[in-house]
């Protein structure tokens, strides 16, 4: 994945749900701190991005984010045609911790724009320690090889990450728990 596709999901998921934002929530997220030149392969690898649409409540959300994989998900022309899909995401996909959205990383420029170049669209990404909390709770396999590869790189600071690790909803405490295990572990 590249940043320019990125810019381009965000362009077609606003235009899709007609709103002038949405939100990066998962590991193509990190393309709004870094470009792919500065990243390890590991952290460009996925062929989807998740789009978390900004509403009033996580129904309308919902349904937001069917229209979004609807129009341009796995197995779609969009798909077909631009090599990389768009998943529609709800707010129940990412464990985050708390202040997430104070520290989200925009993403606007002319790659985001409508082709008259107006409305200008924007993509909020998750900062790149809370993107690393989302990913080891989620406890899979290619997450830690994901958080790994940007630990090895120097890119992401593991004292950040375990802190607020500590700072996710009570209902992710053994997954929090887990995940600050493996951060230990790796030292």
């Amino acid at each position: 994945m590249r940043r320019d596709q990125l810019e381009h999901a965000i362009r077609t998921a606003c235009q899709i749900i007609g709103h002038d934002a949405v939100v990066v929530v998962g590991s193509q997220s990190i393309l709004g701190s870094f470009t792919e030149d500065e990243l390890p392969a590991e952290a460009t690898m996925s062929a989807e991005i998740d789009i978390l649409p900004l509403a009033e409540s996580n129904v309308e959300t919902a349904r937001l984010a069917d229209l979004i994989e609807g129009v341009a998900g796995e197995w779609s022309p969009f798909e077909d045609r631009h090599g990389f899909s768009i998943d529609g995401v709800d707010l129940e996909t990412a464990v985050l911790p708390t202040g997430w959205r104070d520290r989200l990383v925009k993403v606007q420029n002319a790659n985001t724009a409508a082709i008259s170049g107006n409305p200008q669209y924007t993509g909020w990404c998750l900062d790149k320690e809370d993107l690393c909390v989302a990913k080891l709770c989620a406890l899979r396999e290619k997450d830690r090889n994901f958080v790994a590869a940007l630990l090895d790189a120097g890119l992401v600071d593991t004292a950040v990450i375990a802190a607020r690790l500590t700072e996710v909803p009570e209902s992710h405490q053994v997954s929090a728990e887990k995940a600050v295990n493996w951060l230990e572990a790796r030292r």
